[in-house]
């Protein structure tokens, strides 16, 4: 067995266990759990027990069709309920749509969402020209002939991350994946997020969204989409010092502790639906 095939076969998911609690953590198109640590071991010191999965064809593929990304966060989803009775989706990017599905498909499993990022349209300010004409592509046999190349921002602001990222996505093994996006990929986005538009309106559940204002992958105009077409309540904030990787760049800590305080209100709802009526006094 070589090395790649070694790394390839390594399940490099996150369990960290805690209360009663959960939430899933669901990364980002050709991404690994390891974009959401930060945020995983924040959320876990507040004693909630966190799933960062890695998702099907994630990793050192990047290969497969949106509905075995689906699957296999719904059976991250399916596991986490095991062990908690409240569960918080959260994804990245693709992780974020995913988290969407989930919330449309799944209602009496989801109690809430958080959405970092999320990507209905690669229409970020770093993006290139060649994006725009490649939604006219609608073969995975053409997609499969096209490589798209990492922006060189990495969606990263912060120098000193975007320069550890970078070193490591050209390591062998790496945790974070490899350097590309094959265009099969980014097509079967798009057929992911055409699914998930028609299933918005069943998105009851209250929303988090946290995006930046400065996104080089996915521009402002996702989130206030989403935010006008989801059906229950949404709170969104807005980043002012990061790109797209939120969960990694500059302002990271302002993720952990809004999505933190997200989970926590959640909880205290569902606390106070399940609480039996006091009698009333005669």
């Amino acid at each position: 067995m070589t090395a790649a095939t070694e790394t390839n076969a390594k399940d490099q998911g996150l369990r960290i266990a805690g209360g009663k609690v959960g939430v899933l953590l669901l990364h980002g198109l050709c991404g690994t759990p390891a974009e959401m640590r930060f945020v995983a071991m924040g959320l876990a010191r507040a004693g909630y027990t966190v799933h960062a999965p890695q998702l099907a064809g994630h990793g050192d593929e990047n290969s497969g069709r949106w509905q075995d990304w689906y699957l296999s966060a719904r059976e991250a989803l399916v596991e986490l309920r095991k062990e908690c009775d409240t569960v918080i989706v959260g994804g990245l990017c693709m992780g974020a749509i995913l988290g969407l599905h989930l919330a449309a498909r799944n209602p009496g499993k989801v109690q809430g969402v958080s959405l970092f990022s999320p990507t209905l349209w690669i229409n970020g300010w770093a993006m290139p020209w060649t994006m725009r004409l490649f939604k006219l592509v609608r073969s995975r046999w053409i997609a499969g002939l096209m490589t798209f190349p990492d922006a060189e921002s990495l969606g990263i602001k912060c120098p000193r991350v975007r320069q550890f990222v970078q070193q490591a996505l050209t390591s062998e093994g790496s945790e974070y994946g490899r350097a590309g996006v094959p265009a099969t990929m980014v097509l079967e986005h798009r057929r992911m997020v055409d699914a998930a538009m028609k299933l918005l309106h069943r998105v009851k559940q209250p929303t988090l969204i946290v995006h930046s204002q400065e996104d080089d992958y996915a521009d402002l105009n996702n989130a206030v989409y989403l935010k006008d077409e989801l059906a229950g309540k949404v709170d969104m904030v807005v980043l002012n010092d990061s790109y797209h990787m939120v969960t990694l760049d500059k302002q990271r800590q302002v993720v952990v502790d809004r999505t933190r305080d997200f989970v926590a209100r959640i909880v205290e709802e569902v606390r106070h639906i399940a609480a039996p009526a006091l009698p009333v006094a005669a």
